[in-house]
């Protein structure tokens, strides 16, 4: 079975522990990105663009489940506990928190590499995955068209996901007017000067609303950037 497709994003601080499954499951053709900056899983999640999450429950700064809360708010990725605590309450929980499955420490590598098949299976047989994008702690799923930052979830229009996706993927860049024209006019909707103002002034004023203030930043005469 070819995996190639199929990118994993590992949370696990055991360095052993991670190395090893790495190795198994990039036999098993998978893409596998390990975590290295425990405190900030959300950007790695973020960059990675995985789909699915293998995740250890007791990790440095914040325990699984706070990360696991955390990707729920912003994507329906499969998320699978790795977890050495495997007592009732921790199965109960993970399953609660918004976990797809848990396999207890010590495991068979052949029965994880099994899970992660069938839980592959049950979700990109029939649903398109999610994509999201990251720029200081807002995340932007492109599938649902929604920006999140902390507890608050924005509702974005169609122009208004265009506007921010083409920021995002440029982030620290100045994107001139005409590009996002451009992204716009694809959108089937015609855009002037007067209605890229229009559609940028009232995605700033709902970005204020959540407290991302200045968040796109106007370059005069040139065009828009991230702050």
């Amino acid at each position: 079975m070819k995996n190639k497709m199929y990118r994993i994003l590992l949370v696990e601080d055991d360095e052993i522990i991670a190395d090893s499954l790495k190795r198994h499951l990039e036999r098993w053709d998978y893409e596998v990105i390990c975590v290295n900056d425990f405190a900030n899983i959300m950007t790695e999640y973020a960059n990675a663009a995985p789909q699915l999450v293998l995740m250890d429950i007791k990790l440095p700064f914040y325990n699984g489940y706070h990360w696991c809360s955390e990707i729920r708010k912003v994507s329906k990725v499969p998320i699978i506990f790795l977890s050495s605590a495997s007592d009732n309450m921790n199965i109960v929980m993970a399953v609660n928190m918004g976990g797809d499955d848990f396999i207890a420490k010590p495991f068979d590598l052949d029965v994880l590499t099994a899970k992660i098949q069938a839980v592959l299976r049950r979700s990109y047989d029939f649903v398109s995955q999610s994509v999201v994008l990251e720029h200081k702690g807002a995340m932007l799923n492109l599938t649902e068209a929604t920006l999140t930052c902390g507890n608050e979830k924005l509702e974005l229009t169609k122009n208004e996901l265009r506007i921010l996706q083409v920021l995002m993927e440029n982030k620290e860049k100045v994107v001139s007017r005409d590009t996002l024209m451009t992204r716009l006019w694809e959108s089937d909707s015609y855009v002037d000067e007067n209605t890229l103002s229009v559609n940028v002034n009232r995605l700033r004023r709902k970005l204020d609303s959540v407290g991302l203030n200045d968040f796109i930043q106007t370059k005069k005469g040139i065009g828009y950037r991230l702050l």
